[in-house]
């Protein structure tokens, strides 16, 4: 490290060893590493917020997908995520192995900005990797093996994420070049992971009682609907400000516009749920605050404050809508992901387009581009109306491709069997609760025996699935009785 040294104002100073140096803000770094932290929260509250919306049967299962995610990417960025997407030899739509294993990433100069160094900028971009499966995780709500799904998000990361990461932030990609705006993952975040959930969905066909009232619930624990909330939006101030790469006024003003579309997105679509129920749903509030985060997240360094009001009204009306698209096209969506982000993504990077500014982009006092519609630059929206498309599309089909390849894989397929999507994927999968409704306290093999039945019948299970429930409490309580 004897290349690395501080200057009299006290920056971080980089010589790579010939005659020019580099000069890093300590503060810029600062801001960054803030904001990383402040994404990493995002990802167990995308865990909380589903959660909430699930069955209380199912709700372990998707908080620890949200940790078990973010330690599935973390592997994947360092082995060659992070080189497939932002290695500086990369191709237009995907990077190569220069950086394999973080070989050579530490002190040089980032390609997201040389105000900070590689390493700053690789583990930022981490966070962003880690979320994006999550999101589309959702689409195997209560009904999907455990061990599989992580073997698919490692998949998904290198086959799906990686390649539209690469065309739309690295200099080299093809989205990039041709001048679409995407300040902090309209298509490589919100499009791509809500396709990937409509093609999960797709593939795993409608949950068992689909229609009847055995799925005519509503969710479980609102409290950690509101809680995933509350991660979220504080998170998303490192999202969407963090994307600036440096502590200026273009990432100030990315939080204001972020704060404000999240607000309107929330009163939005909770008063388009109070018209049709007369009641102020805290579930409505949360999933339009959601939505306005997603669709002013490609504008957030490239709009002003009166703009975001426009996304947060629209992506609250337009994803509350689309949220029928299910009952239409007949697949089950359980959590309304494709609705909410692939949607809310799109409704992003369209209005984007046309009230993207020159002069706000120009905040950081380098980023010059000729703006959208505001500033007469017409061809802006073809260009972002290509970029959702590719998205969507490359997304949806190489997600399908990855979901049918692992079903004829043995042990890897996805779709749990009727008895066990019936008893719960936390009993199934991973015989841990959220709540301890079963007592612990057995001191006799009466009790043993008689356990397993009680809660079975108390869960309301039909004959196949409580015949199976009985044989797996029988064997587990049999032997922690045993030891």
């Amino acid at each position: 490290m004897s290349n690395i040294s501080y200057d009299s104002a006290g920056s971080l100073v980089y010589s790579p060893g010939d005659e020019t140096t580099i000069v890093y803000n300590p503060g810029d770094i600062a801001w960054v590493l803030a904001s990383t932290a402040l994404v990493w929260i995002m990802v167990p509250g995308v865990g909380y917020f589903y959660s909430g919306l699930m069955n209380k049967k199912n709700a372990l299962s998707m908080i620890f997908l949200s940790v078990a995610t973010i330690a599935v990417v973390s592997f994947q960025w360092w082995f060659w995520g992070f080189s497939l997407t932002f290695s500086e030899t990369a191709g237009p739509f995907i990077g190569d192995l220069k950086h394999f294993a973080l070989r050579g990433v530490l002190e040089t100069p980032s390609v997201g900005s040389r105000r900070i160094p590689s390493i700053v900028f690789c583990v930022y971009q981490l966070m962003f990797a880690a979320i994006t499966p999550m999101l589309a995780v959702g689409g195997f709500a209560e009904r999907a093996h455990l061990g599989p799904i992580l073997v698919f998000v490692f998949l998904w990361s290198t086959l799906v994420y990686d390649p539209i990461a690469c065309w739309t932030w690295n200099p080299k990609g093809w989205s990039f070049m041709h001048g679409s705006y995407d300040f902090a993952g309209g298509t490589p975040v919100h499009i791509s992971s809500g396709s990937a959930a409509l093609a999960i969905s797709i593939y795993l066909g409608k949950r068992r009682g689909y229609g009847t009232e055995a799925l005519a619930y509503k969710p479980h624990n609102t409290s950690y609907v509101i809680l995933g909330t509350v991660f979220l939006w504080f998170g998303w101030f490192g999202f969407n400000g963090g994307s600036a790469l440096s502590a200026n006024l273009r990432a100030a003003n990315a939080c204001i516009v972020t704060n404000l579309a999240s607000s309107v997105g929330g009163l939005t679509w909770m008063a388009w749920d109070y018209r049709i129920e007369r009641k102020w749903s805290a579930v409505g509030f949360c999933s339009g605050a959601i939505a306005g985060l997603v669709a002013i997240t490609p504008g957030s360094g490239f709009v002003g404050s009166p703009a975001s009001v426009l996304f947060g009204f629209m992506a609250g009306t337009v994803c509350n809508f689309a949220t029928q698209i299910k009952f239409f096209a007949a697949y089950d969506d359980s959590l309304d992901v494709f609705a909410s982000h692939a949607i809310g993504g799109i409704v992003g990077n369209l209005l984007t387009a046309i009230f993207a500014q020159a002069k706000v982009a120009a905040y950081d006092g380098f980023t010059v581009i000729p703006g959208g519609w505001l500033d007469r630059h017409w061809i802006q929206l073809a260009w972002h109306v290509a970029d959702s498309v590719a998205g969507l599309s490359y997304s949806f089909v190489v997600t399908t491709m990855i979901l049918w390849a692992m079903h004829y894989i043995p042990g890897l397929r996805l779709r749990a069997s009727a008895p066990i999507e019936a008893i719960g994927i936390d009993h199934s999968e991973m015989g841990e609760f959220a709540y301890d409704y079963i007592s612990a306290g057995m001191s006799d093999s009466d009790t043993v025996r008689s356990l397993p039945h009680s809660t079975a019948t108390a869960l309301g299970l039909d004959g196949e699935a409580e015949a199976h429930y009985m044989k797996e409490r029988t064997s587990t309580a049999r032997r922690s009785y045993m030891t």
